[in-house]
């Protein structure tokens, strides 16, 4: 779908429509944020100077943080770690990348495990690789992994839906990067009414492309339009993404409204969380789904161009866990 023929015609909060038209450049834009890991031991108790105990964090040895790194990759080894016969370790990973040759002393690799290395690595408890972030959790070395994965301070990924962004930050960097790089319209407030035009609807391919952010309840929500193959029948859908944790999106809910003639089709759900791909919510089909028969004849005329309206408003729950929806009104 040729992106660039797409007119986006919105309007927020009672103000008048704006025409929009959308050249969105899908081009990859490649950010990496790296977080050195801060390496500690158990900690222990301490005292201040009124005699309160406190805990401390003393970092190990330089020397045993070397000997738990890859020579090859630098990442920490874990079980099994393998040793040539001179004593050299590398992690299993990297064993079959180096063709069974010890990348130090060149010597054959055997199938020897350093079982006193894994019982070192055993004894130490490391904080998360996230600390800087904002993470004070503290873990086996072998539970590290786990919690890194899940970890609610870990980076998010760039929420745009059109190219292969390797874009990664906190929320404030997301917010900037997805308005200078990838010029997504920005809105203020919980209502929106959008006009989605597209001159030739029945070319219809895979493709995305994701409109607007929006800024309500100091929080920024992506809503996201984009046409597809359901199976053999093209569809539209629109859903909406929380740029933040599944637990603070579980505090939302969204309407999306499309209509026209005397029909109407409405949504109503918990947006997902960025944390979510926006595959893993298109493929889940949670949105509004719009067959294009049925658009097209919400949009009238003679069937051959779509003028699709879509408005919609989000409200935060006052009390989530009672399932009771109670819409609060956006300040």
């Amino acid at each position: 779908m040729d992106l660039d023929s797409i007119e986006c015609v919105s309007s927020s909060d009672g103000l008048d429509e704006d025409e929009i038209h959308l050249h969105h450049t899908l081009h990859p834009y490649s950010l990496s944020h790296h977080h050195p890991e801060l390496s500690a031991t158990k900690p222990r108790n301490g005292s201040n100077n009124s005699g309160i105990a406190v805990p401390t964090a003393t970092a190990p040895a330089t020397s045993v943080h070397e000997l738990l790194e890859c020579p090859v990759c630098t990442n920490s080894m874990y079980p099994p770690i393998h040793q040539c016969h001179n004593g050299h370790t590398l992690c299993s990973t990297c064993k079959t990348r180096v063709h069974n040759r010890c990348p130090t002393c060149r010597q054959e690799l055997g199938d020897i495990r350093c079982l006193a290395l894994e019982k070192v690595a055993e004894s130490l408890e490391l904080p998360c690789k996230y600390y800087s972030l904002g993470c004070t959790e503290i873990f086996p070395y072998y539970s590290k992994l786990k919690h890194e994965a899940l970890c609610n301070y870990r980076p998010y990924s760039c929420p745009y839906a059109g190219s292969e962004c390797s874009a990664v930050g906190d929320i404030p960097f997301l917010v900037a990067h997805l308005r200078d790089d990838h010029k997504v319209d920005m809105h203020t407030g919980c209502t929106f009414n959008h006009r989605y035009v597209k001159s030739n609807p029945r070319e219809v391919e895979n493709a995305t492309w994701m409109l607007t952010v929006f800024h309500c309840f100091g929080q920024y929500f992506c809503l996201h339009f984009e046409a597809f193959q359901l199976g053999m029948a093209p569809v539209y859908m629109a859903f909406l993404r929380f740029m933040g944790d599944e637990n603070d999106a579980r505090t939302y809910s969204y309407s999306l409204e499309v209509g026209g003639y005397g029909r109407k089709l409405i949504w109503e759900g918990t947006p997902r969380s960025i944390r979510d791909s926006h595959r893993k919510v298109r493929d889940s089909h949670d949105g509004l789904i719009i067959q294009r028969n049925m658009a097209l004849f919400f949009s009238g005329g003679d069937r051959k161009e779509l003028k699709l309206r879509v408005t919609g408003r989000i409200w935060k729950e006052q009390n989530p866990d009672a399932g009771v929806c109670i819409p609060n009104l956006c300040s």
